[in-house]
Formats: structure tokens, C-alpha cells, sequence
């Protein structure tokens, strides 16, 4: 604990860190890697965008999007981009977004890099929600949707009250939250051999995590979810930050810490079960975007930051837009990368975030944290 904690130090003291005075007396502190590692993803997002919206059976070049998108494409470009490709590339950049910022929340709390809702059991809960609605009610998309919300919230209430024992702590909040999961998915099994072909199918077809179809019906709820929850998290990110440093050092700087922690979890299932409806349970992009995000951010090249060790702190603004670069990237790369087949973007996600999850475990076991 004592080496861990004076490694934290000295790589906190290597940051680049600028403080930025106004006239009227305000200041700002600004990390300049991590302002840097946002720069390049908000930069990076729409330009995926644009090549995801421009990629299809009707392939368009940026130019051509760009100008559909301004008003000056003819009306089949028009047609295709606005009521086609747009829809799905925003559904995809909120659901990255959400995913990622909710990752980060759920690792902060648990003080765990595997603390995320793919391993916690919220994605689990969803589908239940949503097969529910399929098996016994051949619910339409609205429908679905609202059973995968009903779900993802529900699970996450249940898990929290049974982690708790004079507060949530890391550990055991993750214990029940893998119990859950693997209950959870066994009662999705249960609900795909009550249902007839069609309704397997189309809830297999769910199950999998695809932003295909996706319009602005989908969007619209999802959007609204992210204006009021992901401003909320931006607001908490300081005593996120302070929770780090663990419960005492929190209470003693002013935070109280049981209420975050309620609010923050309860933000992020909402954000979860939201996007989960919206797009389905794509696996794995909440788990490695606050990594990749942390990672980012670190400057490997200042003396004293560590051997490769992520920096402490939530990062919830660079794990949202790494969430949506990850997501729009991997949608792109399902449509092109395979040729005539297509793949629905959660196959990709599971294999690259599996493959992500060994070298993770790999990782935490060679430094001594698991």
C-alpha cells in the first residue's frame, strides 16, 4: 500500500499541470496531457462520423457528407444521410459515450479495472428486461426498449442494496455484481427456451448489440438521458477523484461520501440501461475506454510517471469521448473490414474487448493487484 501510494505521488508530480487566472479573480487548473488526450479525441469523433455516414452501398466522400450535412448534397444524399446514416452514427456516438462514462464511474467506485457493467451484470439485467418483453408480451421496439431500461435499473437497485454493509465497498460490490451477472444470464437462457423461433431470433438478433436500423426514435430518448446524467458526472468528477484516495481522506476533504456514491451509481445504471435500449448490450466498450482513456492521458516520457502504470482520477470527460471514438470506430470497421459480411458492431466489441480483458488480467496479476 505504502509503494503503491508513493507511486501514485510521484507520478501525480510528473503531470504537466497549468493554472489558468482570469481578471475577476477565478482559476483553473488545467492537466495539459489530458486536455491534450481530449483535443485529439474531439477531433478524432467527427471524423470518424463522417466516415461512418459516408461508408455503405452508396459510398460518399467526406466532402460530399460534409456538404449533405450543411445543406448543399441533392436529395437522394440527402435522404441518405439525414434519414439513413446520421441517426446511426449519433445513437452510436451517445451509446459510446454513455457506456464510457458509466465505466469509468463504475472502476472509480470499486476502486477495480474490471468494475465495469459487462462484468457487474447491468447488461445482464437489460436483457432480461428486454427478452421479457419479447417471450411474453411480442412487445414492439418502444416496448423493448422500456423492458431493457426496467431492467438494467431494477438489477442495479438489487445489486446495490445487496453490496451494501455500512456502505458500498470495492470488492464486494463486485463479487455481487459477477453473482448477479451469472444469474442473470442464466435466466436469459431461460427466456430463449421459452420463446418460439421468431422470438429467439429477435432476441438473439438484440442480445448481440448492433447499431443497425437505428433511427431517430431510438435517439431522441438516449439524447435526452445524456443532458441530464452525463453533466450531473461531469459535476461529481472532483469527489470521484477525492474517493480515490479513499473514504477517510474524502470525509476529512469535505465530500460525503456515501451520497456521491448513491448518486453517481444511480446515474450511471440509468446511462447504462439507456444506452443498453437504445443499441442493445454491446460488451466491453465500458470497460476498456476509461482504461484506454487513463492510458492516453499518461506521459510515459516525463521522468518519475511510472512504468506504464494509469494515473489515478476518473477521467470522465476523456472516457466519454473515448467511448464514442471506440464505438463509431468499431461500427465503421464491422461494415468494411469484412467484406460482403457485415457484422453487428457487439461481435467486434466482444472479440476486441475479450482479447483486451485477457491482457488487462495479465497485467493486474504481474503487479501484484489480483
Amino acid at each position: 500500500m505504502a509503494e503503491a501510494g508513493a507511486a501514485r505521488g510521484r507520478a501525480g508530480r510528473a503531470r504537466r499541470v497549468t493554472v489558468v487566472r482570469t481578471r475577476g479573480g477565478l482559476s483553473v487548473r488545467l492537466d495539459v496531457p489530458a486536455v491534450v488526450a481530449g483535443l485529439v479525441l474531439l477531433a478524432v469523433a467527427p471524423a470518424a462520423a463522417v466516415a461512418l455516414i459516408g461508408s455503405g452501398d452508396y459510398p460518399m466522400t467526406p466532402a460530399e457528407v460534409i456538404a449533405t450535412l450543411t445543406g448543399g448534397g441533392d436529395a437522394g444524399q440527402e435522404f441518405i444521410v439525414q434519414d439513413l446514416r446520421l441517426p446511426r452514427v449519433l445513437v452510436g456516438l451517445l451509446v459510446g459515450a454513455a457506456f464510457g462514462i458509466a465505466g469509468a464511474v463504475f472502476q472509480t467506485v470499486s476502486r477495480n479495472p474490471l468494475g465495469s457493467p459487462d462484468v457487474l451484470g447491468f447488461a445482464q439485467g437489460s436483457s432480461v428486461g428486454a427478452l421479457v418483453a419479447i417471450v411474453y408480451f411480442q412487445a414492439g421496439t418502444f416496448a423493448v426498449a422500456a423492458g431493457a431500461v426496467v431492467g438494467g435499473v431494477v438489477t442495479g437497485v438489487a445489486i446495490f442494496l445487496l453490496a451494501w454493509k455500512r456502505g458500498i465497498h470495492g470488492y464486494r460490490f463486485v463479487l455481487v455484481g459477477i453473482g448477479a451477472g451469472a444469474m442473470l444470464y442464466a435466466m436469459v437462457l431461460y427466456l430463449l427456451t421459452k420463446a418460439n423461433i421468431v422470438d429467439a431470433t429477435r432476441a438473439t438478433t438484440w442480445m448481440t448489440g448492433s447499431l443497425s436500423g437505428r433511427d431517430w426514435d431510438q435517439l431522441w430518448p438516449l439524447a435526452a438521458v445524456c443532458v441530464v446524467l452525463v453533466p450531473l458526472l461531469l459535476f461529481h468528477g472532483r469527489p470521484l477523484r477525492m474517493l480515490e484516495m479513499g473514504d477517510d481522506a474524502a470525509s476529512a476533504l469535505g465530500v460525503r461520501v456515501e451520497r456521491v456514491r448513491i448518486v453517481v451509481l444511480l446515474a450511471a445504471v440509468v446511462l447504462v440501461a439507456a444506452a443498453t435500449a437504445a443499441a442493445g448490450p454491446i460488451s466491453f466498450v465500458a470497460l476498456t475506454a476509461p482504461q484506454l482513456a487513463r492510458r492516453l492521458s499518461l506521459p510515459r516520457f516525463l521522468k518519475g510517471a511510472g512504468r506504464g502504470a494509469p494515473l489515478p482520477g476518473p477521467n470522465l470527460l476523456l472516457s466519454a469521448l473515448m467511448g464514442a471514438v471506440l464505438l463509431v470506430a468499431a461500427d465503421w470497421a464491422a461494415q468494411r473490414v469484412f467484406g460482403a459480411d457485415q457484422l453487428p458492431v457487439g461481435v467486434l466489441t466482444g472479440v476486441l474487448g475479450g482479447s483486451y480483458l485477457l491482457w488487462l488480467l495479465a497485467t493486474e496479476r504481474r503487479a501484484g493487484r489480483i
